[in-house]
Formats: structure tokens, sequence, C-alpha cells
């Protein structure tokens, strides 16, 4: 791959549920879109978030969409979305980011597909890895949906898997994130007016609910992408906190509410946590630095707490990007990436 600085640059991030674009100028954009849902529109979703952006040179593309159960295969939808990426950037090569950390043209990700799957983690920790310096450290990055924990090690990744099933066995990934996750999916029960309750195992409320309830995310009354298809607001994700345990507005109080969804924050906090520790014992140790990202950087930072302690340093993405940078790390990690020659710092072993 020839060298990209001097060039203007556009990274894009596909995910299942949201898109996420950089452009090298220092403009961001995200938009959600349900891939599974519409998988015959992404090339027009994607068409309509670079259209904000300013004109660019060359592409780069990252993605994890290729899960999304409307494929038959990872394979099928990695294809689907290298020609979605095409049909919407006409005229413009894309290079597409691999596990291996490389860049790689189309051809090569058309004969070997799966170099391109969910390879947006590695792009981020690479930078994140330089962010954090020689001492042993972590890569917290949380978004609606997922968790990435990389360890990171002499500024380099020492992450051991490299596919999402791998990096699921080992604790590096942890399916949950503060949006889209199923508040039943964080615990078999929580306390509850005072006494360990069980909770339903029904669609009734998200981890967007819980951190609504606790003022971690803000109300959004146009926005009904939620459990019950009503509002994104403060009154309404009360409503649906409470159908987790049986229970309405009529049979328990704000407060007990409230004290649920800390219950369920505590339970994502720690179960995160935990993964992270087995994530480095087995490779960096004991972490002394955490780099915390994306749109759950807040609980990123609650998680780093518990793993550096108070003589730990947190280096916060948000810090050095801005909040629209944090929460689209991937695709802002790509454009330093792809401006440096499209190489990332490979694993530390």
């Amino acid at each position: 791959m020839s060298d990209g600085i001097g060039c203007s640059w556009l990274a894009i991030d596909i995910g299942g549920a949201n898109l996420k674009a950089a452009h090298s100028g220092g403009e961001v954009r995200s938009s959600p879109f349900p891939v599974w849902k519409e998988p015959e529109n992404l090339s027009s979703a994607i068409a309509a978030l670079i259209s904000k952006l300013p004109e660019f040179d060359r592409v780069a593309a990252t993605m994890t969409a290729e899960l999304c159960d409307c494929f038959e295969t990872k394979r099928d939808g990695v294809l689907h979305i290298v020609q979605a990426l095409l049909k919407a950037l006409p005229g413009h090569p894309v290079l597409f980011w691999g596990t291996d950390g490389r860049l790689h043209d189309e051809a090569s990700i058309r004969s070997t597909p799966l170099v391109a799957a969910a390879s947006n983690w590695l792009a981020l920790a690479s930078i994140a890895a330089q962010v954090a310096g020689e001492e042993p450290a972590i890569l917290i990055d949380i978004g609606s949906t997922t968790a990435d924990l990389i360890p990171l090690a002499a500024g380099r990744v020492a992450a051991r898997g490299r596919t999402d099933a791998q990096r699921l066995a080992n604790g590096e990934l942890v399916y949950a994130g503060v949006g889209r996750t199923p508040v039943c999916a964080l615990a078999v029960e929580l306390p509850f007016q005072g006494v360990t309750t069980g909770l339903a195992a029904e669609f009734f409320a998200t981890t967007r609910d819980v951190y609504t309830v606790l003022g971690d995310l803000p109300s959004d009354p146009s926005d009904s992408s939620t459990a019950d298809g009503r509002p994104a607001t403060r009154e309404r994700a009360l409503e649906r906190l409470a159908r987790m345990v049986c229970a309405d507005r009529d049979s328990c109080s704000t407060d007990d509410v409230e004290a649920l969804a800390q219950a369920a924050d505590d339970a994502l906090r720690d179960r995160l946590a935990a993964a992270a520790r087995r994530a480095c014992a087995s490779t960096i140790g004991e972490p002394r630095t955490a780099v915390i990202s994306g749109s759950g950087e807040f609980l990123a930072r609650r998680v780093a707490e518990a793993l550096v302690g108070p003589h730990g340093t947190i280096r916060s993405i948000g810090d050095l990007w801005g909040r629209d940078g944090s929460d689209a790390a991937c695709a802002r990690a790509l454009i330093d990436l792809a401006r440096d020659g499209g190489r990332s710092h490979g694993n530390a072993r």
C-alpha cells in the first residue's frame, strides 16, 4: 500500500446498529442504522452519512455488521458490506482494515473475506497502545452493544484473540453495552425494594433505560428505538425498568426503580471488570493505565477505576478527540493508521 500522508481520508466503521465515519480534517459523524432489518438499504445509508462530510481522496473501512443474522454467514456479510461501500462511494477505491493489522484492497478482501470481519477493535487498540505508553495498560471501549477490553504492553497490542469468538472466550470482548443490551442479560436477579428479586426474561428494558434513569445518557423524546417503542425519556425508562420485576408505576416508587437501575449498573460494571482482569491475567498482569472510549465512556471510567485503583492513570479518548470522536473511536483511529501507511503496531507477544 502506498503512503497516505498528505491525502485527505474518510474512515468508516460499519456496525450492525450504527454507522460511524471520520474525516482526516477532524469531522466525525454517526447515525443509527439497523443493518439486520434493512441490509438492502445499507449503501444508501452510508451515502447519506458521508454526504455530511467534506470531500476526501481515499477511503478506509472497517466493520462488525457481518455478524448480523440477515446474512447466512459472516463471509456473506463481509461481501455484502464490501459491495454496499463500493456502491455508496463510486469512483473511490476502498481499503479494508483487517485483523492482521493491515489495510487491504477490494480484491484481497473478496478473496479472503474473514480477514476484514470484526476488525475495528484492533484499529482503536493500536492507537490506544500509543496513548498508553510503556506501562502495562488496558483499552476499555464501551459502545451501545459491546465492550472491548484489550490488554496493551510496551506500546503494543497484547490481545490473545483476533476473532470475536476467540475474544469472547478470553474476556477481551463482552457482548454488553450501554444502549441495546436487554436488562435480563445482565443478571438473573437483582435487589428490588430490599429483596433479591428474579428478573423477567423478557425484552422489557435495555441498558439505555438504566443509564437514562441514572442520568448518564440524555433523554430523547424523538427516539422510539426502545424495547416498547415508546420514547427514550426518563419517565418511560422508569416504566420499562419496573416491568423487569413485573411491577409498574402503581406498585413501586421512583426511588425503587432508581435503586434497581443502580443495581443493574453495578452488575454490568462488575461483569466488565471481571472480564478485564481475566483478559489481563495471562498477558500483562495488573494494568497500571487504562485508556477509555466509546459512547459508554462514563461506564468505562468506572470500570477503569476498579482496575487501576486510585494510583493508576486513566486516559480519556474523549479528552483527546472530543465526545463525538470517542463515540466513533474506531473510525477516528483508522484515520491515523491510514495516514501512517496502514499498519498497526501489531501484537506485543
